[in-house]
């Protein structure tokens, strides 16, 4: 577990306005990192938090993504895969530096400095788990499985 990571204090632009994370209305909070809207392994992603969406708010759960791309990709992202999530446009990458998400990744053979692909989870604004260099497919499942376990707790 990295140091106890804060909820930054600060508004953040996102596809329904805009959004500051201390200030939500649910007890818990899912917020996950990913590298770029409409590639495979993202739209995957969104798609299987988008399709639990229901099962997560019945756990008084907030689901926010957060990458670079602006809030008009976002836009066209969550219009195109009828998403029901809220995304964040970190374009200054504020949130990704707050979380240490920004590493080095081999594409196609080049050394670039990207998203890797996180999750984590709070409750009542304090971190209680996080997920790094996570597969986007089954993701979404695992970390609801895994949400109604420290619910029980």
């Amino acid at each position: 577990m990295t140091e106890n990571i804060k909820l930054p204090n600060q508004i953040f632009p996102t596809t329904t306005g805009e959004i500051n994370l201390t200030e939500l209305a649910t007890d818990w909070l899912i917020l996950y990192f990913y590298p770029k809207d409409s590639t495979p392994g993202c739209t995957t992603q969104a798609v299987g938090f988008s399709c639990l969406k229901d099962q997560f708010d019945t756990l008084n759960t907030t689901i926010v993504g957060v990458s670079r791309d602006s809030v008009k990709a976002h836009q066209n992202f969550t219009e195109k895969q009828s998403l029901t999530i809220n995304l964040i446009s970190d374009k200054e990458e504020v949130l990704c530096q707050h979380f240490d998400v920004i590493k080095e990744k081999n594409m196609y053979g080049k050394k670039v400095m990207g998203i890797e692909r996180s999750t984590f989870i709070f409750h009542k604004g304090q971190l209680v788990k996080e997920y790094r260099k996570v597969k986007a497919a089954g993701h979404a499942e695992q970390v609801l499985e895994d949400l109604k376990a420290l619910q029980a707790n």
